[in-house]
């Protein structure tokens, strides 16, 4: 019974390795004839352009192995384009420590990832204002405390990691550490070299015109740091007289380090906003840093994102003046009270359509006219025409723990 049928498909194959090497015979056949016209027509442009047609076809219709090959080299060639090597001043620009942009506050490549956190910092716009509120009166104050022409500017403020501050601290240094009473936290001031020499110079009259010495290789004396503890004093006055408008505040001193790893009031990966400030004394000066912690300003941090103009603090007059305008307009209700029981709450279940509940209450008892909770008012119950109506006999003392 299956004879017939492998008969069959032995003579498919047949007719279709018949076809095929009838197409390959035809195929050669023309090629060859082709050739045989280009030698006679003298290797004309028309017959170089069949030989290559019929090639191309002659190889995608065999499959030879010479694609292969010749493909080898090829890919070969882009392996090795692939695989170049960097060079050194590639490498630094994607890790992003490029030397020419040392000094700048740009980075790059991985630092620029690692500190992307820091870019995007909660914008204070309040706490800039503060700054420029204590700008103006450091310069007030240092000029009576040092009866010099005291010049205080503001250079920038910035966001940045605790332990990273620390650590691009330049040496030596004077740091402070303040505590903000009311806010329970802490902060830090740093008071550079330059400008420690320019103080105690100024303090115990050195002459005018000529810098300050600043000998190295010794640690800072006694009067040294008591008359930068002064300066301290000073500064913490007119900060807490900065915060005032907005939130009374006292910044207590606490103590004088040298060494930042005895100043740390944070933890290293904590948040901090930084000001810079610079101070000049004619041909002399340096920089003081006031660190703040964003724990530290916590406390405050709605009122800090306030926008404002000027130095009103958040504080709109007209918008006062509307919203009183319209609270005299408004609705309330008022209920009359005859009497109060207190019942059980099974008798409370067993109340119904039909009946009755005595109430303590006489024509001439007295009826308290209350505003929600709050009594307001007293008086008597009587009739005016078709209604009822209560006559105000006084007026009920609000206490302070009703209010």
């Amino acid at each position: 019974m299956t004879a017939p049928a492998d008969d069959d498909a032995t003579d498919q194959d047949t007719l279709v390795a018949a076809d095929d090497a009838t197409d390959q015979d035809a195929l050669a056949a023309e090629l060859e004839a082709s050739v045989a016209g280009g030698s006679e027509g003298g290797g004309g442009e028309k017959g170089e352009d069949d030989q290559d047609a019929l090639a191309a076809e002659w190889e995608a219709m065999s499959g030879g192995s010479d694609s292969g090959a010749t493909s080898a080299p090829s890919s070969s060639g882009i392996s090795r384009e692939s695989t170049r090597v960097l060079n050194q001043d590639e490498i630094d620009s994607l890790l992003g420590f490029n030397e020419d942009n040392q000094d700048s506050s740009e980075k790059s490549g991985i630092q620029a990832v690692l500190n992307s956190a820091l870019v995007s910092y909660e914008r204070l716009p309040m706490l800039e204002v503060v700054f420029d509120r204590l700008v103006r009166l450091m310069s007030t104050s240092l000029r009576n405390f040092t009866s010099d022409n005291v010049e205080v500017t503001l250079d920038n403020i910035v966001s940045i990691r605790f332990g990273d501050y620390l650590n691009a601290i330049p040496l030596p240094a004077m740091l402070s550490v303040f505590k903000a009473e009311e806010w329970d936290n802490h902060g830090l001031i740093t008071v550079d070299s330059a400008l420690i020499y320019s103080i105690v110079d100024v303090l115990l009259g050195g002459r005018r015109g000529t810098a300050a010495v600043r000998v190295e290789g010794r640690p800072y004396t006694t009067i040294e740091r008591n008359l930068v503890e002064r300066m301290i004093h000073v500064m913490l006055a007119d900060l807490g007289a900065a915060f005032e408008p907005l939130s009374p505040v006292s910044f207590r001193f606490d103590r004088l380090e040298t060494n930042p790893r005895f100043a740390t009031i944070s933890r290293p990966s904590n948040a901090a906003i930084v000001a810079k400030l610079r101070i000049d004394m004619e041909d002399r000066g340096g920089r003081l840093e006031l660190l703040l912690p964003y724990a530290t300003l916590e406390p405050v941090r709605e009122l800090l994102l306030q926008m404002f103009m000027g130095e009103k603090f958040g504080r709109d007059s007209i918008w006062e003046t509307h919203l009183a305008e319209e609270l005299w307009l408004t609705e309330v209700g008022m209920q009359a009270v005859l009497d109060q029981q207190i019942m059980r709450l099974k008798d409370v279940f067993d109340l119904k359509v039909g009946s009755r509940l005595m109430l303590n209450a006489t024509p001439d008892s007295v009826v308290s006219l209350r505003c929600g909770d709050v009594p307001m008012y007293t008086g008597k119950m009587g009739r005016k025409g078709d209604s009822i109506a209560i006559r105000i006999d006084d007026q009920v003392e609000i206490g302070k723990d009703q209010r």
